[in-house]
Order: structure tokens, then sequence, then C-alpha cells
């Protein structure tokens, strides 16, 4: 990858690029699992509905620890948060390669997580801090060839190891690349910008922590048991209440100058709009990217190899768009790129929920390729022009708010449609219907419902614009009153 010597100094390319090598680890391992489940439900005895936590509850980690990061990347210094970040990734990497069960694999995707929610929020503040805003989208399009990237390999990795090793091997393939990653980068890395002295508010973790996970888990549920079971009512009135409080104790605690989040970058208009659209986006697009491989494989017969490759063209496509997105966005700025983005992932989901036994391969091919393309035009710009018109001093909470809403609206997304699936499907072949009957009937509801609420985002899409510049190409302040 090549960042422009026009838009960064030596340095600070060195420093992007250190990170940008880290982010591809963590996130290469966030998606080389997805195409292992089938295997995973069957070595480890499991469930649909118990595989998808592997997922669910790597997501929701990274959405309670994110909001920490926001503290993290102001008190520490940027290799501190880097080494600690990679040390606890490498850490739980090896935990999983040994785990003998369900139990401690999900355990040591925790760990996994804790790590990977701090590299994202130090990646994005990084670019922030660094790189001016007239050339942010391009530099940002050319980051997103490698987060591209990382998740269109995964899964084609995966096959490849699973063809002839156990799922441990996953994770001892990726186990040598983070450790050198993290004494490259322990080496080589350079601080960014000047810590200061914080406390930090234990009680808003707590409330962060209880909330997010009150919500995610009443989903997890929901589909199978309805608003009327306690084991939904509850953990979903006890996760609003939390996530009340949390609002409230930040809200007092701006007056001292340490909140957990600061909540003043919902005051910029283009920001809470950005992500509001990202949340809408993100539950709709992880739990449709979940479901694909269990239909690939479960329902067509492929092997995860086959699942890998099919997969393999359309994260390619993203990383072939992002650099040419991020100039477009610079010239054109974010509403030309995200109306049309939003218009295919939408279009796309709602054609999912159509498939069934007998849709040929390369339709499906064709829908991914199409989904893929949607993906480049929404999340560089969407990112860029959420963030560019926060103030220095709150780029670490914005980069915050925006990945730990992202995550928990992915996991609500995985979720509820995997739970609407398995829900779906239970009443049909109660109903009488053949099995596989019944797990297409699931399958539509879940890709429909994913359609249904990607269509949330056309509508945001068309009144998101580029943030105001002065004559240096700097963003105006533009607060609401």
């Amino acid at each position: 990858m090549s960042l422009s010597a026009e838009s960064l100094p030596p340095q600070g390319r060195a420093v992007i690029l250190i990170l940008l090598i880290a982010t591809f680890v963590v996130i290469l391992n966030e998606t080389i699992l997805n195409v292992a489940l089938p295997r995973l439900m069957v070595d480890l005895k499991v469930t649909a509905g118990t595989a998808q936590w592997l997922s669910t509850a790597f997501m929701l980690t990274m959405a309670v620890v994110i909001p920490v990061t926001g503290f993290l990347l102001q008190r520490l210094s940027t290799r501190t948060v880097f080494i600690s970040a990679m040390a606890l990734f490498c850490v739980g990497t090896g935990l999983a390669a040994i785990s003998p069960g369900f139990v401690p694999l999900l355990l040591a995707r925790i760990v996994q997580a804790s790590g990977t929610a701090i590299m994202l929020p130090l990646l994005i503040t990084t670019v922030l801090t660094l790189v001016p805003e007239r050339t942010r989208g391009a530099v940002m399009g050319q980051t997103s060839i490698v987060i591209s990237v990382a998740p269109a390999i995964g899964p084609t990795i995966s096959g490849l190891i699973l063809q002839t090793f156990s799922w441990r091997a996953m994770f001892l393939f990726v186990l040598p690349i983070a450790l050198g990653t993290l004494f490259y980068g322990a080496r080589m890395l350079r601080n960014v910008g000047t810590p200061r002295h914080l406390s930090l508010d234990v009680l808003s973790v707590l409330l962060s922590a209880l909330g997010f996970g009150g919500l995610v888990y009443a989903l997890s549920r929901f589909g199978e048991d309805g608003l009327g079971n306690p084991g939904v009512s509850v953990p979903l009135m006890v996760g609003t209440v939390a996530l009340v409080a949390f609002l409230w104790r930040q809200a007092h605690l701006i007056r001292t100058g340490e909140p957990l989040l600061d909540l003043r970058a919902f005051g910029f208009p283009v920001f809470t709009l950005g992500v509001g659209l990202m949340v809408i986006a993100m539950m709709a697009l992880f739990g449709g990217l979940i479901l694909l491989p269990l239909y690939l494989q479960n329902l067509r017969g492929l092997n995860t190899l086959q699942t890998g490759l099919l997969l393999l063209p359309g994260g390619l496509v993203m990383g072939l768009c992002a650099p040419a997105v991020g100039r477009l966005y610079d010239r054109l700025g974010p509403r030309p790129l995200v109306v049309p983005g939003s218009l295919l992932m939408t279009a796309v989901l709602f054609g999912l929920g159509r498939i069934d036994a007998g849709t040929p391969i390369w339709t499906l091919l064709a829908l991914h390729l199409t989904l893929s393309a949607g993906l480049a035009l929404l999340f560089t710009p969407v990112f860029t022009s959420a963030l560019s018109p926060l103030p220095p001093q709150l780029y670490s909470h914005g980069s915050a708010i925006l990945s730990t809403l992202q995550q928990v609206a992915g996991a609500a997304g995985v979720a509820l449609l995997v739970t609407l699936m398995v829900g779906r499907t239970a009443r049909l072949s109660a109903q009488g219907s053949a099995p596989l009957t019944a797990q297409i009937g699931g399958l539509q509801l879940a890709f429909t419902v994913a359609g249904v609420i990607a269509a949330l985002a056309v509508i945001l899409a068309v009144f998101l614009k580029r943030t105001p510049q002065d004559s240096s190409g700097e963003p105006l302040p533009q607060p609401s009153d």
C-alpha cells in the first residue's frame, strides 16, 4: 500500500502503515471463523443459535471495550496502547488454538476481541490526527484496501485450512503473524499526540457493559421466545435502564471534563447522521453475511473451500474500488456515493430473501459482488464525513462512539437475524414442512428483514452532506444549537 507523500510526512506514513498491518491481522481473524461455523457446530456439538455466539460475543466484547478506548487514547501513549492491544490479541489467539471445547473457545474469542477493539479506534484516531481533511477521503480510501482485503481472504484461507486440518489450525495460522506484527510495531512505532492525565470512571464502564449486553442478549432470544418471555423482557428492560443511566452519567461527567464517551460529538449533525446510517447498515449486513455461509454449506452442500472462494471476489472488489471511492469523496462529497451504495445494499438483501435450494451459484456470486460494490460506495464516505467535522479533542471520542455503535449494531443484527431464521425454521417444521423447505423459509425471512432494515439507510443517505471547510481546506465547526 502507498500513502501519498503529499498528505503525510514519512514518519506519519510509517505510523499508519504499522497500524494498518495490525488492523489487517485482527480483521482477518474476525472473518476467518465465519466459514468454519458449520464445522464447529459438528465438532463442538452445538446448534446454530449457540455457535453464532462465537461471532456475537466477539462483537459484543468489542462494543464493551471500545468505549474505554476514548479514555485510553488520551491517557496512554500510542506505543503503549498498540502493544497492549496486540498482546491481548496474541494471548486470545493462543488460547483459542488450544481450546478443548465451546466455552473455552468462546472465552478465548472474548480475549481476542478485547485487543481488536482497541486497534480499530487507534487507527481511525491516528488518521484523523495526522491527515488534513482535504485529502482525508483519499487516505481513508487507501486504508480501506487493507480493511477490505482482510475479510475477503479470511473465508478463503479458512476454507483452505479446513480442507486438510482442524479448526484449531486457523488460529495457529494467525498467531505467528500477530506475534510478528507485535514485535515489529513495538520496535518501530512512534507516538502520536501527547498523553493527558485522566481518571477512568468505573461506573460508566459497568453501565455500558450491562446496557449493551442486556440488549444483545434479549435480541438473541427474541425470535424464538418473543417479548412475553421473561428471558427476553427482563434483560431488555435491564439493558435499556442501564443505557439510560450510562447516558445520564456521561452528560454529568462532561461538566467535570472526564466522560468515558464525550457525547458532545452528537452536537455535530453530520456526525449524528453518519452514526445512524452506519448503525442501520451494520445491523443489516453483519446478520446477512453470517447467514450466507450457513446457506451455502448446509443447504447447497458446498465445502468450506468452495464457500470461501465464492465469497473472495466480492471482498476483492471492495478493495479495488476503495481508492477510487476515496478520491471521488474528496471531489464530490458523500451523497453521490452513499445513496447508490445504500440502494445496492438494500436491493441485494431483498434479492437474497428470494433465494431457494435451486438458485444458481452464478446468481449468488453476482449478488455478493453487487453487495460488495455497494459497501465500497458506503463505508469510506460515511466514516470520513461523520468524523471530519469533529474538533481534534473529540477525535478519540468520536471514533470510539462510532466503532462502539457499529459493533453493537453488528452484534444485534447477527443475533436478531439468526434467531429469526432459527425460530421461523422451527415453526415451519412444527407445521409439517419438510426440513429443507423449513430451512429455506427461515433464511428467506432473515434476509428479507435485513433488507427492510437496510432500506432505512437509503433515507438517511439522502441527507448526508460534505463538511463545510475554510480556505485552508480544514473543516469549520458545525455543532447544532
